[in-house]
């Protein structure tokens, strides 16, 4: 099947139970252990492709090992024509999996609109879907939401010039512990979260669906991280399980 026909196939799959909200507790997927690292780029010959970007900051990447997680989990469901892109390459985790990612530590999503980074991305990776865990790095700042938000949309604009069928999955960032952070990261979080619903709705469309993952629900920052900030193993095992249905939905057609 061609990149047209794959891309034909996902817009005709952007259906109400996808483009909805996703919160909520989300039942626990186990990935296949393995002890050595590794990546595995390339679906089986003859198998059409789905190119998938997750991106981000450091809870993305460095290493961000929800994404091993979630590459094992959506394989062990029969997606077997998935290809994780990025201009960054794997950083261990312990699993074979596909490691391409834009997790780029440290960065706001403010300045990554600012400055225009995404396109170049976009333009050597291709994808067909975006998975956006981004905003850690602005909050803790002190960006106003409302100028997150407006990032937000710029980067999604930059996605459809690149693809005008591009599927956005956006994340309800996870929280984040004051007393490890900023005095005002907490609130700021919430505020963030609370906001990102009905910016989503407002910028999907039938073509182009934005559909929202709650990854802050549920998630504990003493138990689920390690520095109040960034995933743990019981983190990373949470992050991936709150992707999956979404993701699985839209490979399936659901």
């Amino acid at each position: 099947m061609s990149r047209t026909s794959v891309r034909a196939a996902l817009r005709a799959c952007a259906s109400p139970a996808l483009t909805a909200v996703l919160t909520g507790a989300v039942s626990a997927v186990t990935s296949p252990a393995a002890a050595a690292t590794g990546s595995t780029d390339a679906p089986p010959a003859g198998t059409s492709t789905v190119r998938i970007m997750p991106l981000g900051d450091s809870i993305t990447g460095s290493p961000g090992c929800w994404r091993a997680l979630l590459w094992n989990d959506l394989r062990q469901a029969g997606h077997t024509g998935i290809d994780f892109v990025g201009t960054l390459g794997p950083q261990g985790c312990g699993v074979p999996h596909d490691g391409d990612n834009e997790g780029h530590g440290g960065l706001l999503v403010t300045d990554a609109a600012e400055r225009g980074l995404l396109v170049d991305w976009l333009a050597a990776t291709d994808p067909d879907v975006v998975l956006m865990h981004f905003g850690t790095n602005d909050v803790w700042s002190g960006v106003p939401t409302e100028t997150i938000l407006d990032a937000y949309g710029t980067l999604v604009a930059q996605m459809r010039a690149s693809n005008p069928d591009m599927h956005v999955v956006v994340a309800q960032i996870i929280p984040m512990d004051s007393a490890r952070s900023c005095a005002q990261c907490g609130p700021r979080v919430r505020e963030l979260n609370a906001a990102i619903p009905a910016w989503a709705a407002a910028e999907s469309t039938d073509r182009s669906p934005v559909v929202v993952v709650d990854q802050w629900t549920g998630f504990d920052t003493d138990e689920d991280t390690y520095d109040g900030v960034h995933p743990d193993a019981s983190g990373d095992r949470k992050i991936a399980d709150r992707w999956f249905p979404a993701v699985d939905a839209l490979l399936s057609g659901a």
